[in-house]
């Protein structure tokens, strides 16, 4: 090869061209080889400790002590309090009425008259006392239990919402009206109307057992019934519209989708639903009739008879004549209220815990419907 050839082959090279042979074994050779990477090696986690002390025995767990552990303690001590306050009511009443049950002449539970201030000669007895507070408790929820779901079921589901924020405003501020202004509603202006409503049902349904008077009329069981009956409409009227505002919107609505009409919406779905609050505020309100006192004590008489009429002056309730009775008892004659008020105690008790156990019932009943 010519001298002027290879010179022009060498620059070639030099400009990225074809390299020669030896230029090819350099960039190959063992001095310009690329560095070696160290690359890290995963360790293999460490194993976990061993929860046990011994084979088959776990370690004691650390417990947690927080707000819903100072949360369920307090609420325990609540209801503990709650149950301890009403043995110790109990109790109380029990140990006070013993020495004036022992004075005793007469059979306490069927014995009609009261006499227990005697020392040596006291006669005294509960049942006509208890016989006219279940009267007028019974008659005062009859009356305003219809008219309560009347005004419950207006404002839940037809009045508008400024006309049920206003009138339920209204039946809440009557729950605020003390008991004595009720009661001396009921003697000053209300016994009037109510007298002459006496004379007419005496008129045209006298033959009813109920109506029937033979002594006249005036303050009788009718007129308190009537007043106890204004006095525990709030409370109904209020629990039975909040539980039928409650019904799920997706049962009314799948009563519409069938054709239902209002009324029949109200009947097949929202009613059934709120069964056991009905119940509910039906039990509050007789509990509040059974133990109402100024307002029974200013609108009946003081007779101690069993009477089934309700326009008859007369009538009396076991809260009515502790209010009247025990500012002139002497010290047994107080133990003798006291022991009718321990009758009372077991009367509201028992009513309570019917309601208690019919709306446990009912909830049963509808968990098994769904499922």
């Amino acid at each position: 090869m010519l001298p002027a050839q290879r010179t022009s082959e060498n620059s070639f090279a030099g400009l990225g061209g074809v390299s020669s042979p030896d230029t090819a074994a350099d960039e190959f050779s063992p001095r310009t080889a690329l560095p070696s990477v160290e690359v890290p090696t995963r360790t293999a986690p460490a194993p976990a400790p061993d929860v046990t002390d011994a084979p088959g025995e776990p370690l004691p767990r650390k417990r947690r002590v927080g707000g819903e552990g100072y949360f369920k303690a307090v609420t325990t001590v609540g209801g503990s309090a709650v149950l301890a306050i009403i043995a110790a009511i109990a109790l109380f009443l029990i140990v006070e009425a013993i020495p004036s049950l022992r004075a005793n002449k007469e059979n306490f539970f069927s014995y009609l008259k009261w006499n227990p201030n005697p020392l040596d000669d006291a006669h005294f007895g509960i049942a006509s006392l208890a016989f006219g507070t279940v009267l007028s408790a019974a008659i005062a929820l009859l009356v305003a239990v219809p008219i309560a779901l009347g005004i419950a079921l207006y404002l839940s589901h037809y009045a508008n919402k400024r006309v049920a924020t206003i009138l339920g405003f209204a039946v809440d501020l009557l729950a605020a009206v003390p008991s004595v202004v009720f009661g001396l509603w009921g003697r000053e202006y209300f016994a009037g109307p109510v007298t002459d409503f006496s004379v007419w049902l005496n008129k045209y349904l006298g033959w009813i057992p109920l109506f029937s008077s033979e002594t006249g009329f005036g303050h009788s069981v009718l007129l308190g019934s009537l007043v106890l009956a204004i006095m525990i409409l709030p409370i109904v009227t209020s629990l039975s519209r909040e539980v039928f505002m409650q019904t799920p919107r997706e049962h009314e609505e799948a009563a519409m989708a069938l054709g239902a009409t209002k009324w029949e919406v109200i009947r097949t779905a929202v009613l059934p639903y709120g069964r056991p609050g009905i119940v509910a505020s039906v039990m509050l309100g007789l509990g509040r009739a059974l133990g109402e006192t100024i307002a029974l004590a200013m609108t009946l008489g003081s007779s101690f008879l069993i009477s089934w009429s309700v326009v008859e002056p007369g009538g009396n309730t076991i809260a009515a004549n502790i209010a009247n009775s025990f500012g002139e008892a002497n010290q047994q004659g107080r133990s003798a209220l006291i022991a009718s008020g321990l009758v009372l105690f077991a009367i509201t008790l028992i009513v309570n815990m019917s309601a208690r156990a019919i709306v446990r019932r009912r909830k049963k009943f509808l968990a098994a419907a769904a499922t």
